[in-house]
């Protein structure tokens, strides 16, 4: 088994394989080596005639808080070069996910918010914690990298989503079909092993040929290439003014405080007991 800096690999039940995002003093955020050993250990995974299932979570208080914004110099060097080079790799690199021979289930609690909602979209299945914290606040200064928002919650609830930048919980997750199921956030693992082990009955030729069946109907109705298609609004929308803004008091006050202050007419976020304007 390969060593991995930033995830956790564990085989809870037979056939059933885990991976945790094991950087919990950071809520999970993606930084460069977490994106790529989560990807990693996945393809790993997938090799392995002994797994049928794999499960991604997150260790400590949250699934994922999204992508770092504060990575060490040089971190994302080597995502390639060019406009838009990182919001192909990321769009690349959880789409991804949906080529792997074997189902991939998110097994999201806390926060799963922007970059750590993009991971969640990329797999098969998607179970969360009723109370968990589902959304992509970085709208309020930007574009999302992977723009999966129409496709999975329906033109409506998408534009709403992508105008305030409000998360919806675990359950509110379900109703507009992100996830496919909410559970009480302490009976959320043994859910998710469960609903694995179900999944794991079938064998693992079955598993992939009817895994393809939803994915390849999916990309017929555009979806991979609209996602694609995105990362270029998202590109260019780093050059507009409120983007520049946000990042230039990150760089003066710090990424904290520039994000407690972009919430706090919002009442959420770092903000929590804020309340918005009248």
């Amino acid at each position: 088994m390969v060593s991995y800096k930033l995830v956790l690999v564990d085989t809870p039940a037979p056939y059933v394989r885990r991976v945790t995002l094991n950087r919990p003093e950071k809520r999970n955020a993606l930084n460069a080596t977490l994106q790529r050993e989560v990807i990693d250990a996945l393809r790993e995974g997938d090799r392995d005639p002994e797994v049928r299932v794999q499960i991604v979570r997150g260790a400590g208080t949250s699934f994922s808080a999204g992508y770092d914004l504060a990575p060490e110099p040089g971190e994302y060097a080597t995502e390639g070069g060019g406009q838009g080079a990182f919001q192909r790799t990321v769009v690349d690199r959880w789409t991804g996910i949906w080529d792997l021979d074997k189902p991939v289930i998110a097994q999201v609690h806390g926060h799963c918010l922007a970059g750590g909602s993009e991971l969640a979209t990329g797999c098969d299945l998607v179970y969360v914690a009723e109370d968990a914290k589902i959304g992509y606040p970085a709208v309020r200064f930007g574009v999302p990298d992977m723009q999966y928002q129409a496709w999975l919650l329906g033109m409506r609830k998408a534009m709403e989503f992508m105008l305030t930048g409000d998360s919806m919980s675990g359950a509110e997750a379900v109703e507009h079909g992100f996830a496919n199921r909410a559970y009480p956030a302490a009976e959320l693992e043994e859910h998710v092993l469960e609903r694995a082990q179900r999944v794991a009955q079938i064998p693992a030729d079955v598993l992939q040929a009817n895994k393809r069946t939803v994915h390849r109907a999916m990309e017929r109705m555009g979806l991979r290439d609209a996602l694609r298609a995105g990362t270029e609004l998202s590109a260019l929308a780093v050059h507009n003014d409120g983007f520049k803004a946000f990042m230039a008091s990150a760089q003066e006050k710090g990424l904290t405080k520039a994000l407690s202050e972009r919430d706090t007419s919002f009442g959420d976020g770092r903000t929590g007991d804020a309340r918005p304007p009248r």
